[in-house]
C-alpha cells in the first residue's frame, strides 16, 4: 500500500480525536435505525428518516412520500455533509489506522483501498464530488490533508449534484415511487422485520471480520 504523507506521524493524535469516533458511532446508530425502520418512517416521518440516514434510496423515497423540497435540500445536504466531515476528521486524526478499519470492519479489500487511494491522489477534484457519500473517500480526504477550502467546494458540488440527480429521478419515476409506497403501507411491518434481520446479519459479519 502506498504511504500517505502523514503516515510517519501515525502515533500522534489530536485531543479531539475520540470525539470523531463518538460522532461516527452516532451516525452509524442512526443509519442502522433507518435501515430497520425505513418502511415505517418513510410514510410516518420522512424528514426523520433523512436525519437518520441520507442514502440515495431514502432520499428518493422521501420525495415519493411528498417531502417538501426545502426540508429535502436542507436535511439531505446537512446529513451527507455531516457524515463526510466526521469521516474526514477521523482520517486526519487516525491516519492509516483509519483506512485499516475499513478493510477490517467494513469489508473493503486492500486492493480496492489502494485503488481509491491512487485515484484520490491523482484526481481528487473528480473523486470527492462523485463519491461524496463514501465514508472511505471522506477518510482519504483527511489522510491526504486536503485543504479545507478546496474540500468544502468539492463537497458542495458533490452534494448539490447528488440531490439534483435524485430529485430529477424521483420526478421521472414518480408513479413507480407512488405505487411502491402504496404497496409498502400494506406490508410495512413485514419490511421492518426483514430489514431488522438484514441489519443484524450485516453487523454481525462486520464484527466477525474485525475480530479476525
Amino acid at each position: 500500500m502506498n504511504q500517505a504523507p502523514n503516515d510517519a506521524i501515525e502515533g500522534e493524535r489530536p485531543r479531539w480525536a475520540p470525539l470523531t469516533l463518538a460522532a461516527f458511532v452516532l451516525l452509524v446508530a442512526g443509519t442502522n435505525i433507518a435501515g430497520i425502520a425505513w418502511a415505517r418512517l418513510v410514510s410516518d416521518d420522512p424528514a426523520l428518516l433523512l436525519v437518520l440516514s441520507s442514502r440515495n434510496r431514502y432520499l428518493a423515497l422521501a420525495l415519493g412520500a411528498d417531502l417538501g423540497a426545502i426540508p429535502y435540500w436542507i436535511i439531505g445536504s446537512l446529513r451527507i455533509a455531516a457524515a463526510f466531515v466526521v469521516c474526514h476528521l477521523i482520517g486526519r486524526a487516525y491516519h492509516a489506522t483509519a483506512l485499516n478499519w475499513f478493510t477490517r470492519y467494513r469489508g473493503v479489500q486492500p486492493e480496492a483501498l489502494d485503488g481509491f487511494r491512487r485515484a484520490y491522489e491523482r484526481a481528487e477534484w473528480i473523486v470527492v464530488p462523485f463519491f461524496v457519500g463514501s465514508n472511505l473517500v471522506a477518510a482519504l480526504s483527511g489522510v491526504q490533508r486536503t485543504p479545507a477550502r478546496r474540500l468544502a467546494a468539492l463537497l458542495a458540488i458533490g452534494v448539490a449534484a447528488r440531490l439534483v440527480l435524485i430529485q430529477w429521478m424521483a420526478a421521472v419515476f414518480d408513479q413507480q415511487l407512488t405505487d411502491f409506497l402504496t404497496w409498502l403501507q400494506r406490508y410495512s411491518w413485514w419490511a421492518v422485520g426483514i430489514s431488522f434481520a438484514i441489519v443484524l446479519v450485516v453487523n454481525m459479519r462486520h464484527l466477525r471480520g474485525g475480530a479476525r
